[in-house]
């Protein structure tokens, strides 16, 4: 076996979770998770990475991943007025869409017609709050901030993939050699919480409809795009079958949706990999291996994030994200015709108006959905 596969899994891996855990805590603690709780939710979806990961690849031989939906925990971090257990059921609804989604080939057909620029605007709406938030560190502490922010953009012309990782470990490895962590916890295993569900109306349109919406448009399409452009063709339905019924297992353990990779899935599916495209689905297993040593240390690692400043914690789910917008303010500006439509949904969603008890993210897609809508009348005459 070539050592690019292990190697190309590992990578992978780490740029998967390393450069976005920080987001599943932002999104932990917005919903006012206890520190156990969010150790039991990065257990429970690093599980969930291993288990699918490893049946899908084995499965279809291909290097079919998975990932938690990254947009998904921006869009849950940037909520308010919500409870764990209100995010649980909210999660459990969400996959239970996933799987109606997967069995029902005209759900996913649905799904796709949804105008990427309106989706997008939405998706640029949810995660600029994080880009804004992060920039609104600097004063806070310039002299860790600053050389960090310019370390970034340095480290992303050689390496883009690993630029949030090395920012966030440096910042971390500064942070506690000048003294703004106290001590590093002991080590410990990980464990599940087991959270129970309180279902409302308000939660399910606000949290559940949103978090669906953004994961098949934003994660799984672009996940099944990837795999095509790297000339593998799978069946989407079971592909996401099987990702929405392993998201309602881990659901009550405070797991967040979980997803086909799109930008760790590049990583595994490429000619570096191994030349033989048959060959590329052993990263899937290898991938599944490394997560579950995450899963096991889970616990150790939120609470090293647990001690470090709230600044730095900002700075990196800010700069994780800053590609993500950049990404998604592209695909919403690039049709001249839709670009009013994107800007609404866009705007609505960033200004996280709440009205009727619903989110902004429903309200910004509904915004732009019907502004593109009149505008189509206008093209009809």
């Amino acid at each position: 076996m070539r050592l690019s596969i292990p190697a190309s899994a590992f990578v992978a891996a780490i740029v998967g979770f390393g450069g976005t855990l920080v987001l599943i805590i932002a999104a932990s603690d917005a919903v006012g998770a206890t520190q156990a709780q969010t150790a039991s939710a990065v257990t429970a979806l690093c599980l969930a990475m291993a288990v699918e990961s490893l049946y899908l690849s084995w499965r279809t031989k291909m290097p079919v991943i998975s990932a938690w939906s990254t947009p998904g925990a921006a869009l849950i971090g940037a909520s308010s007025g919500f409870s764990v257990e209100e995010a649980v059921a909210a999660f459990i609804i969400t996959a239970l869409l996933l799987v109606a989604t997967g069995l029902f080939r005209p759900l996913t057909r649905l799904i796709a017609k949804i105008p990427a620029s309106v989706a997008s605007g939405m998706l640029a709406g949810i995660v600029v709050s994080f880009a804004i938030n992060a920039v609104k560190t600097i004063p806070d502490d310039p002299w860790l901030i600053l050389p960090l922010i310019a370390a970034f953009f340095v480290f992303r012309l050689f390496n883009p993939a690993l630029s949030v990782l090395a920012v966030l470990v440096g910042g971390g490895l500064a942070a506690f050699l000048t003294g703004r962590v106290g001590g590093l916890p002991a080590p410990e295993l990980s464990t599940l919480t087991l959270i129970v569900p309180d279902f409302s109306l308000s939660s399910a349109v606000s949290l559940a409809l949103p978090l669906y919406l953004v994961t098949m448009a934003s994660q799984n399409l672009s996940g099944l795009a990837v795999l095509r452009a790297a000339g593998y063709h799978p069946e989407p339905g079971p592909l996401i079958t099987v990702t929405g019924l392993v998201s309602l297992l881990t659901a009550p353990f405070g797991a967040l949706t979980s997803n086909l990779a799109a930008i760790s899935a590049a990583i595994c599916t490429g000619p570096d990999v191994h030349p033989d495209p048959a060959e590329r689905w052993k990263t899937g297993p290898f991938y599944a291996l490394f997560y579950l040593i995450f899963a096991i240390f889970g616990a150790s690692l939120v609470a090293i994030f647990a001690v470090l400043p709230q600044s730095l914690i900002l700075l990196v789910a800010g700069l994780g994200l800053m590609g993500p917008l950049a990404n998604a303010l592209a695909i919403a500006l690039k049709d001249e015709s839709e670009r009013m439509a994107a800007t609404v949904a866009f705007a609505v969603t960033a200004s996280g108006l709440s009205l009727l008890g619903i989110g902004s993210a429903f309200w910004g897609l509904l915004a732009g959905l019907a502004v593109l809508t009149l505008d189509s009348f206008k093209k009809g005459k």
